[in-house]
């Protein structure tokens, strides 16, 4: 999902700053951060890689980096030297789509990894500051619809396949393919995975093998809708599309702010799936109110018919922006701990290489807690009631609560692996968007609660040598985006057996 870069971020008022503290966000200060009593710990970056901007795979195409990323942990093995291999999926959004969305095919990438992380707070081997991520992409693989046929990264504009062979609704592109626009993945034991679409927004089934075998449709107060039907369009058309009409949905997830962040919890037993940011009728008709999002737990002991079971208010980070003001970050991913708690990536907009604004002011892995949270599944917030009208949360609701834990912009850390926060706007200023998140065991018996937290960016298809839908392009910032990876090692007790 890519932002215009001409939009700003709009700013709070002083009355909803007031309301937003509500769930406080302490500093970071000791690096570490207790939820639902267990104590995390963030010691700090080791390691940093890059997969150039202008790689293609094997179709030719200019390679699309990290919506949802997810670690193949049966592949992890530690070596005797203390380096890594393995591999992981990256799953790409719905392709370069500057001028509007094209026909991209929707597709994941196998990544083969080999990680030589350093100790946490050593400094890197001179000349190999970003050398301690090798990544290599090892294949490529297509995501078909339900009949075997190709899907689309188009605006499914108007268009909707009417429901049948135990499939709902689903969002279809003009050319009468069904339109994807992908955020987040999570892989099962036998190989089939989820993956989160912001379109929908739905969570998606797909075989090992690329083929749509399921579909899950949220709660009806999560579908857009425009003159009272569902309407899946995102208001970016594609060649020929007309914009729809209104432009943003009455109700229902906002445009481009879909299911962006998923996860299995570590004993399989439940996914966890988060809005990026408030539905139209919570407060998400504007950035400044959007900040009360939802968080749904389904029970996947039957991953065919995923079961909603839980369902919590979240309140989105808050900062102060560089005019002094509050503003509220998207939710970019998620890491589910348990079934009431996750890691949160959310980050700021239109700042970073690749966009004019250079600084960007929020970036943060954050804890969040929804074990005392009001669970408001099934009721009337999933209907015709809006949870928080114009961004004011019901007073009979409790939100989870949020605790910041990692924050990615730190200069210090930053500087370690010659990355930086800011002017000059070269390739090592970070880019904008850092939209995957995924977690591995270090395999130390002597640290058997530590593991690798995995973070890569979304590079929007960023760069001056790009191939597309049968076309050449350039980006016109002029800048070349990397896929990058940062590594963090953290502790986390019990995470295993949770």
């Amino acid at each position: 999902m890519r932002y215009m870069r001409s939009k700003s971020l709009p700013l709070l008022s002083a009355a909803l700053a007031t309301f937003v503290f509500t769930a406080p966000m302490p500093a970071l200060a000791d690096n570490s951060v207790t939820i639902e009593g267990v104590t995390l710990v963030n010691k700090g970056r080791v390691a940093v890689g890059r997969i150039p901007a202008n790689l293609r795979d094997k179709f030719g195409e200019t390679f699309g980096s990290g919506s949802g990323m997810s670690i193949d942990t049966k592949s992890w093995v530690r070596n005797a030297d203390g380096t890594y291999n393995g591999s992981l999926w990256l799953l790409p959004d719905r392709g370069y789509n500057v001028a509007g969305t094209t026909d991209y095919r929707g597709r994941l990438n196998t990544i083969d990894i080999k990680l030589t992380p350093i100790a946490p707070g050593a400094a890197p081997p001179a000349g190999k500051e970003q050398a301690g991520v090798e990544a290599k992409l090892a294949d490529t693989l297509l995501l078909k619809d339900n009949k075997g046929n190709e899907t689309t990264g188009l605006d499914p504009a108007t268009g909707v396949r009417q429901a049948e062979g135990g499939m709902p609704l689903l969002p279809q592109a003009p050319n009468g393919k069904i339109a994807l626009d992908n955020e987040a993945i999570a892989r099962l034991p036998d190989g089939s995975m989820f993956i989160s679409d912001e379109y929908g927004p739905y969570i998606y089934r797909f075989s090992a093998d690329g083929l749509m075998i399921s579909a899950t449709a949220p709660p009806a107060a999560f579908l857009p809708m425009r003159h009272g039907a569902v309407n899946f369009s995102s208001n970016n058309p594609g060649p020929g599309e007309t914009a729809p009409d209104p432009k943003d949905p009455t109700s229902g997830r906002q445009n481009n702010q879909g299911f962006e962040g998923m996860s299995l919890t570590p004993d399989g037993k439940f996914l966890i799936v988060v809005l990026q940011s408030a539905t139209r009728q919570d407060g998400g008709d504007s950035s400044s109110t959007r900040q009360n999002t939802r968080a749904l737990v389904f029970d996947a002991a039957d991953p065919a018919n995923l079961k909603l079971v839980h369902e919590y208010v979240v309140p989105l980070p808050v900062f102060t922006n560089d005019k002094g003001k509050t503003a509220v970050a998207a939710q970019s991913e998620i890491v589910a701990l348990s079934p009431t708690s996750f890691l949160m990536l959310a980050r700021d907009s239109n700042n970073g290489y690749g966009q004019k604004g250079d600084k960007s002011l929020y970036r943060s892995v954050v804890a969040v807690d929804v074990s005392a949270a009001t669970d408001i599944a099934g009721g009337k917030f999933d209907s015709d009631t809006a949870v928080a009208p114009k961004g004011v949360l019901d007073p009979s609701v409790k939100p989870a609560v949020l605790s910041q834990f990692i924050d990615i912009n730190d200069g210090a850390d930053l500087a370690r692996f010659g990355l930086h926060n800011g002017a000059p706007n070269d390739r090592n200023n970070l880019s904008e968007k850092w939209e995957a998140m995924s977690i591995v065991s270090i395999q130390d018996p002597k640290l058997p609660d530590d593991y690798f937290l995995f973070v890569a960016n979304d590079n929007d298809f960023i760069t001056q040598d790009g191939f597309q839908v049968g076309a050449a392009y350039k980006d016109d910032s002029g800048a070349d985006v990397d896929t990058m990876f940062q590594v963090f090692q953290v502790t986390i007790p019990g995470l295993s057996a949770k």
